[in-house]
């Protein structure tokens, strides 16, 4: 009896994310192509297979030479060269190059062994000819050693790592990678994800309901959350309100699924079995989140695979998703960073506090005039509308009490737009 009353106690947001996040771990690790890798977490280290660039190039289009040749150049006495080749990108060039001699190079194209500098072709003057092999052209400056080449080894030397375990892989990243001769990479894979919607009351979205009937939409709103934090959603069929229904969905879902997510029927209701079901076939580790919207919360596991059971209200449903099962996702898939950016900003308006649990607001937030931040939540903040959500950038954060705001007042902002890897 006194573990039941435990999992049964209303526990706070923080709380319940620990609790959560203390029952997944980081899934096995899979070998994908680097397309695939894009915005993943590497699961293992990579190294170059060589020093990237293989050689020293140059930087751009000019005048391959050594500095020391016109070292005494200026506007008054131009030191004049004769172009004894062009290089272009894919060509070398391997021949000498005497004191009174350069080569025209293109940008990528490998410097002679025989020059240490590029100057770039705009600062160069055309004496005779057309500035390639043939032509006399001359320098009123002189350079440095190393100007314009881009040295070997500058991205990386055979054998280094260029990817630690831990990385979320960037578009960057993917060239990186690839001039370095990874091809594939290991990566943690993305979480299978089982959502179902719980009521006799609803029909698919396609169908046009009848009397007593609404359309389903929370699996959609659900499997776009899973899809964004990076997990692969499967939508299942609705779930009728019998216990013996939702038992065998559940049953059905755990064994080819990493995390199962149902909406509806997490109250305590004559027709609400989630707890029931996962309580009866695993084990129920909370049931209840001090949070508005989203009070009635089970999360628990079934053969070791974890199940949440949402609210059936659709901004309920959200908002536990995005504090307590996003999380979890990214923990799965290796990500360091688990929670949403968050700011203070300027309420535009007062607001009032009746219910003493934590509530989560749904807003929008802007730069003001001087630069800072202000926050508006929406006139109104239903439970059972997704419109608002949609024209809402992020969720301020009323804290547990009784407390009211007033307009001016600073206030936390969970942000809804920001990638959780976002330095603020």
């Amino acid at each position: 009896m006194a573990e039941s009353n435990a999992r049964d106690a209303m526990i706070s947001i923080n709380e319940a994310r620990h609790v959560v996040l203390a029952h997944v771990e980081a899934l096995p690790s899979e070998r994908v192509s680097l397309l695939e890798a894009l915005g993943r977490v590497a699961a293992a280290p990579a190294a170059s297979d060589m020093d990237v660039a293989p050689f020293a190039h140059s930087a751009m289009d000019g005048f391959a030479l050594c500095a020391e040749q016109i070292e005494a150049a200026s506007e008054d006495a131009p030191v004049h060269l004769r172009v004894i080749a062009e290089i272009g990108a894919g060509s070398i060039y391997e021949g000498p190059i005497g004191q009174d001699e350069c080569v025209r190079i293109m940008t990528g194209a490998e410097l002679p062994k025989a020059a240490d500098s590029v100057v770039k072709y705009e600062i160069v003057g055309v004496v005779s000819g057309d500035g390639k092999p043939g032509s006399v052209v001359s320098f009123t400056e002189p350079c440095k050693v190393g100007s314009n080449v881009r040295p070997a080894g500058e991205e990386a030397h055979a054998g280094d790592v260029i990817l630690q375990a831990g990385d979320v892989l960037g578009a960057a990243g993917m060239g990186c990678l690839a001039s370095c001769g990874v091809t594939e990479v290991d990566v943690f894979r993305r979480p299978r994800v089982a959502i179902m919607a719980t009521g006799s009351e609803l029909v698919p979205p396609e169908q046009v309901p009848g009397p007593g009937h609404i359309r389903e939409s929370n699996s959609q709103a659900m499997a776009a959350c899973v899809a964004e934090a990076g997990g692969i959603p499967h939508v299942l069929p609705i779930v009728p309100d019998t216990y013996e229904d939702l038992q065998h969905a559940v049953a059905g879902a755990v064994r080819d699924h990493d995390f199962v997510i149902t909406t509806g029927g997490a109250a305590n209701g004559d027709f609400d079995f989630i707890k029931q079901v996962v309580s009866d076939a695993g084990e129920v580790y909370m049931t209840q989140v001090n949070m508005r919207p989203g009070k009635a919360q089970t999360f628990g596991s079934v053969e070791g695979v974890p199940v949440f059971g949402l609210p059936g209200n659709p901004a309920a449903a959200y908002c536990g998703f995005q504090m307590l099962i996003r999380p979890a996702l990214r923990k799965m898939q290796g990500y360091r960073a688990l929670d949403l950016p968050r700011i203070r900003a300027r309420l535009t308006q007062d607001v009032k506090k009746k219910d003493p649990r934590c509530i989560l607001l749904r807003s929008v937030y802007a730069k003001a005039a001087d630069g800072t931040y202000e926050v508006t939540p929406a006139k109104n903040q239903s439970s059972g509308l997704f419109g608002v959500i949609q024209r809402s950038n992020c969720m301020v954060v009323m804290p547990e009490g009784l407390v009211p705001a007033q307009a001016g007042d600073e206030v936390e902002c969970i942000l809804m737009d920001v990638p959780e890897e976002t330095v603020l």
